[in-house]
């Protein structure tokens, strides 16, 4: 047989970075080391027993929800995301127009590139950023143009040095905060208008990924895009399940904002897929109708689990900064591990020799190199160990620690 050559696209995608990690953690177990994934942001809490319950009891009495849902998502779950977001964000949403339910918020993302991207349009893309905005990109046809999230600005980009050629061929720009990977928050609402203006200014379609605004600490509350005047003409913003209400594997999601883009994501996926199943959106109202009884503990772990990994570091000499929000701490290396290994090669040692999984910054994009992400996964009396293991590396390799 004649070999069979994947798309051009496809071929341009390196492999995916945790199919990579998930590769080496076999290999870990295999030698039977004492794994700690702290790779993915994969939530090891299970889901709340009322969600569950309910799920339960729809499958089981329920039969008709066992049939193809409807695409756009059915109207008690997109009337239930109109009232939690008014309750929550200020905003009014239109059911009819502007909410649709996704199978994930990755999916959308993806799917919103293949709507609106033709063959070598550009779009504009955060660096570091969550890999899924540079691969559906690709995957769709368009060109990334990577523009720089850095330390010293806040992980805020400067959207004048963008160069305006390269605005001009662009479609879309992704933005995301609280952020993944690098825990950003914006505290400065003047933000928010100036991402709008430029969106407006450039005729772009403004993608705001707000799949971490639920799990924030010490007092911060993350906004909605849709709060500020004028979003609305040219923003959608997405939300998922999965970190919010430890939903990871039930795939659920949506997208509000703009009804013309809404419509024609709609119009797209009503060609690729049949839509979230009725049952798991009848469990996601429940989600939202318990978001006061469930949320506030999920967030409380957070936090305590953030606070002890930065005390553990700590103890070992490694300091690390707090977040405000998400479930990771991203993390500076050492000079001494960047020159000699840099953040990939640094990880897969790690994993290789401790048992610790992490993922290298490079995995975000160029400017994440350096770094590395560390998901707060697993159990409170694990992270004592994860600190202990870095210790033995971090010597091994000649680095000294406070």
């Amino acid at each position: 047989m004649n070999s069979i050559t994947p798309s051009k696209n496809l071929q341009q995608l390196p492999p995916y970075l945790f199919s990579r990690i998930n590769k080496l953690k076999l290999e870990a177990y295999q030698k039977k080391l004492d794994v700690i994934d702290l790779a993915m942001g994969n939530p090891d809490l299970p889901t709340d027993k009322t969600i569950v319950e309910r799920l339960c009891e729809t499958v089981r009495e329920h039969p008709k929800t066992h049939r193809y849902p409807q695409a756009k998502g059915m109207p008690k779950f997109r009337k239930t995301v109109s009232d939690w977001f008014r309750k929550r964000f200020g905003v009014h949403l239109d059911p009819e127009k502007e909410i649709l339910a996704l199978i994930g918020s990755k999916e959308g993302v993806a799917h919103l590139c293949m709507s609106f991207l033709n063959p070598g349009d550009y779009t504009l893309v955060p660096d570091p950023a969550y890999p899924v905005y540079y691969n559906t990109t690709i995957l769709s046809g368009g060109r990334v143009y990577l523009f720089p999230l850095e330390e010293k600005n806040n992980y805020l980009p400067d959207f004048a040095k963008i160069p305006q050629k390269i605005v001009n061929k662009s479609k879309i720009i992704f933005l995301n905060y609280p952020n993944n990977p690098t825990t950003a928050i914006v505290e400065d609402e003047k933000f928010f208008y100036e991402a709008i203006r430029f969106a407006k200014k450039n005729n772009l379609i403004l993608c705001y990924d707000n799949a971490y605004s639920e799990i924030t600490f010490d007092g911060y509350v993350a906004p909605s895009i849709l709060q500020y005047e004028g979003a609305k003409d040219v923003a959608v913003e997405f939300h998922s399940f999965s970190k919010t209400f430890s939903m990871a594997g039930w795939r659920v999601g949506f997208v509000v904002g703009n009804e013309q883009i809404i419509s024609q994501l709609e119009k797209f996926k009503s060609f690729i897929d049949y839509g979230v199943p009725t049952f798991i959106q009848l469990s996601a109202v429940k989600a939202l109708l318990e978001y006061d009884n469930i949320v506030p503990e999920i967030r409380k772990i957070y936090q305590q689990r953030r606070d002890i990994m930065i005390k553990e570091f700590k103890k070992i000499g490694y300091e690390v900064p707090v977040p405000k929000a998400t479930m990771y701490l991203w993390c500076k290396l050492p000079q001494k591990i960047v020159d000699e290994y840099g953040s990939l090669k640094f990880a897969e040692f790690l994993l290789k020799e401790t048992g610790v999984a992490i993922s290298p910054g490079v995995g975000f994009g160029p400017h994440g190199e350096g770094y590395f992400r560390l998901a707060l996964v697993t159990a409170n009396n694990r992270f004592h160990d994860v600190a202990l293991r870095f210790k033995k590396i971090f010597l091994s390799v000649g680095v000294k620690l406070k």
